[in-house]
């Protein structure tokens, strides 16, 4: 019997702009609590839950200073028990994030397990390497002077995974959660976790990065600061804590550079699919990359611009229809089902490196003060679609909600590999196993559909044969012609 995360639809959750339950404008756990119901009528499988634990919030929560406890902003431990029984009770599974790169430098670790960090060794930095939001990737310790590695910001030194003890901590770190009922964890930047141990300078970059980053991050080829060719002593230590536990890797590499890390985690997300241009090319090219691999498709999260802001207003529909009937888990990043774009920075930001605008508070109900996330201003503007919140979009047959429900249902009939169909210039079109041909427009302009039966799931509604032509963000899945529908 396959695992139950092998198609699944994994809802991920960014607790602090989810819902407000007790009137101080910040998600927390106790709404997460109180909105599961719109989960399971959405039809997905899981909850991942963005960090939660204790953090001076330099980074948004990826600072942890300590990894067996929840922020007061978010609740207790008994909160948390209380949504994973409730989360149980409903048959969904729940991830937790957990960040073995590095912790926050407030950390008792830092001051009281100095050697389970990355130290430079010298005065000064060791080497030439460069942090992913900027500048250098070494820090000095006001205290004791000495230089400290971040492969992040300066408040986030890196954990020294060569160290048997810290791969030990963290391993205890997984056990803590799974005793208290989770069931997976998603693993943050986790081709971080390997460096090369003589601290060999990066090269400079000689072509375009693999996936976009920073300018000065992505001006070096990271072929000694990351992704270690040993990086399975950490993943190794990762998957012996989680025993069968599922594993989703935050690994910001290409496809074909994924498979070391395949060996320990059940999937590693598909970045090159999350980053492609809204181009039939590019897409296809992404997918064909990730074939063969074990990949959790995902368009959408907390670090990037938001669906509509990436793929252009209108193809968010044709978005859904893609990452629905891929095969493998999928990953849906909370307001994608209502079509939420770019919100606005905060006054003043919170996130230094100008991430704001994708951590909007969730909007329920367009007609309610704030879209019914917090009774008080919330931590971030609100950025209701106009096509109004969660309340409004499920009476309405036509938009984006039902879709999404449509979508999530119709995926449990898919089975089979896909396989990847020549057709006309700007269309991505595939099969999927032997019964269903899905085809997608990603021009602004109509196109030739390949052929196919009877349509199961349009974007915009329509029922019948597969039409013979596709319209500006528009496409099907419909049975192999010649074939009746399921």
């Amino acid at each position: 019997m396959p695992p139950w995360w092998r198609d699944a639809v994994v809802y991920q959750v960014y607790p602090r702009s989810f819902q407000d339950s007790d009137g101080d404008g910040v998600g927390d756990l106790a709404g997460v609590n109180s909105r599961l119901d719109h989960l399971v009528a959405l039809g997905v499988d899981a909850l991942w839950l963005s960090p939660v634990y204790p953090s001076p919030m330099a980074d948004g929560g990826y600072d942890v200073n300590d990894y067996t406890d929840i922020h007061p902003a978010f609740g207790t431990l008994d909160t948390f028990d209380a949504l994973v029984t409730a989360a149980h009770e409903r048959d969904l599974r729940l991830l937790m994030d957990v960040v073995p790169c590095h912790t926050s430098i407030e950390h008792p670790w830092f001051r009281e397990r100095p050697e389970y960090y990355v130290w430079s060794g010298r005065d000064g930095p060791r080497n030439n390497w460069r942090a992913a939001f900027g500048g250098p990737a070494w820090s000095r310790e006001n205290h004791s002077g000495r230089w400290y590695l971040h492969s992040f910001y300066p408040e986030q030194p890196d954990l020294d995974w060569r160290n048997p003890a810290v791969r030990q901590e963290i391993g205890d770190v997984l056990r803590f959660w799974l005793a208290r009922g989770v069931d997976g964890f998603r693993l943050d930047a986790v081709d971080r976790l390997l460096k090369d141990p003589g601290f060999r300078d990066d090269p400079s970059a000689t072509g375009p990065p693999e996936l976009p980053g920073h300018p000065e991050h992505v001006a070096l080829h990271h072929e000694h600061s990351r992704d270690a060719p040993d990086i399975g002593l950490a993943l190794g230590a990762l998957r012996e804590a989680a025993d069968d536990a599922f594993l989703v890797g935050e690994v910001y590499l290409e496809s074909g550079r994924l498979r070391p890390y395949l060996e320990h985690v059940d999937v590693a997300f598909s970045f090159e699919l999350f980053h492609a241009p809204w181009e039939a090319a590019a897409v296809r090219r992404a997918i064909s990359a990730a074939q063969g691999l074990d990949v959790a498709w995902v368009l959408s999260n907390h670090d990037f611009d938001r669906l509509p802001n990436r793929v252009g207003e209108g193809n968010e529909r044709a978005a859904a229809l893609l990452a629905m009937t891929l095969p493998g888990p999928v990953f849906v990043y909370q307001g994608d089902e209502i079509g939420m774009a770019n919100g606005r920075d905060g006054d003043p930001p919170d996130d230094r490196a100008g991430r704001d605008p994708f951590r909007s508070p969730m909007c329920w109900d367009a007609r309610e003060p704030h879209g019914g996330f917090s009774g008080v201003e919330p931590w971030l503007p609100q950025a209701c679609p106009a096509a109004g919140g969660v309340a409004q979009q499920v009476q309405n047959p036509d938009s984006l909600l039902p879709l999404y429900r449509d979508l999530i249902a119709a995926r449990k009939d898919l089975n089979g590999p896909l396989e990847l169909i020549d057709c006309d210039e700007g269309v991505l079109a595939f099969r999927r196993g032997r019964r269903h041909v899905v085809a997608l427009n990603l021009t602004a302009q109509e196109r030739p559909a390949p052929p196919a039966g009877e349509i199961v799931r349009h974007t915009h509604g329509l029922t019948g044969p597969a039409p013979a032509h596709l319209e500006r963000g528009s496409g099907f899945m419909a049975s192999v012609a010649g074939t009746q529908a399921p």
